[in-house]
């Protein structure tokens, strides 16, 4: 006796229940796989999972942030990132985060070759992240250079003393938080601050001479401060080729045996709401709708946040457009 009509249809639902769940179940445990890969790859993307070369871009202020200290470990444990272009545009930061900063990318560099790439200007903190790579290549307009260190603070004691306000103090010592801008610099002060500057100018002297392989006369014609073209800085051996990625990617391929044609693949610090756009947005959203204090007040969110924290000696260098 066969089976009922109503019995056949039902299993055939069932098969079909059984099919879908079982595609699900392949798909879900695929996506999975993906991510533990990239978990353990350190990858973010699944275009990372494949050979490839890394771009890592340093933009603003060189503050030797966690995350991009985090990032550019995590360059160095892929095992598909075969190189890496370290794209800069950046006029410098503090001392301490170009150190930091340096001594990752020194890190980094011993495990895969380093390309830096400078955009429209590497000065100063930057281009002690610059030193770091292999080789620097940059546009023939590109800035390089500003080899210095700068400790700034305002002083306004004339004005204070003009309105008829004093700032009292007691402290342990007369260096204690010196100097402060509430009272004239006192010598002693002023070269407490100067040895500090000294040092640092010193350990960033160092650095361009060993890692630019300069003698102190070729030294001394760049360490006093002052930016220079890519065209000025390839004779001074600030710069090693005018050019851009092609030229960079093409110096790896001839110098370091990387394979032809590999993809470039962008790792970047993970998203904050000011890098999505989304704070920018709502500022543009509040002044449509007429709320100019509202705007006011997520512009210097985002100023805040691309500017960063600047204290303490500073290895930057202050310019201005051309236009």
């Amino acid at each position: 006796m066969s089976p009922p009509t109503d019995y056949l249809i039902d299993r055939r639902r069932l098969r079909r229940r059984l099919g879908w769940w079982r595609m699900a179940a392949i798909a879900a445990v695929g996506v999975a796989a993906i991510v533990l890969v990239s978990r353990v790859t350190g990858a973010d993307s699944t275009d990372k999972l494949t050979p490839h070369i890394a771009r890592l871009s340093l933009q603003g202020m060189i503050l030797g942030d966690k995350d991009t200290i985090d990032l550019v470990k995590k360059i160095g444990e892929s095992n598909q990132a075969k190189a890496v272009l370290l794209t800069i545009d950046s006029p410098g930061g503090t001392t301490t985060g170009a150190e930091k900063l340096y001594d990752e990318l020194r890190r980094l560099n011993e495990k895969k070759p380093v390309v830096a790439v400078v955009g429209a200007v590497a000065a100063s903190g930057a281009y002690i992240a610059a030193i770091a790579a292999d080789t620097i290549v940059a546009q023939g307009n590109s800035l390089v250079g500003s080899i210095g260190v700068l400790f700034q603070y305002p002083n306004f004691y004339k004005l204070l003393d003009s309105v008829g306000v004093k700032v009292e103090e007691v402290k342990s010592s007369p260096l204690k938080a010196a100097p402060n801008g509430l009272e004239p610099t006192s010598e002693a002060a002023r070269a407490a601050i100067a040895s500090l500057v000294a040092d640092s100018y010193t350990w960033f002297k160092d650095l361009v001479k060993e890692r630019r392989h300069l003698d102190d006369a070729g030294l001394a014609k760049v360490s006093d401060g002052r930016v220079f073209t890519a065209r000025q800085g390839v004779p001074l051996k600030l710069v090693d080729i005018l050019g851009g990625e092609r030229e960079a990617i093409n110096w790896l391929e001839k110098n370091k045996g990387l394979a032809k044609d590999l993809p470039v693949r962008d790792w970047k610090k993970k998203g904050s709401l000011e890098r999505l756009g989304l704070v920018e947005g709502a500022a543009s959203v509040s002044r449509v709708v007429g709320l100019e204090s509202v705007a006011a007040v997520l512009d210097q969110a985002v100023a805040t946040e691309r500017r960063g924290s600047l204290d303490g000696l500073l290895a930057i260098w202050q310019g201005f457009d051309a236009r």
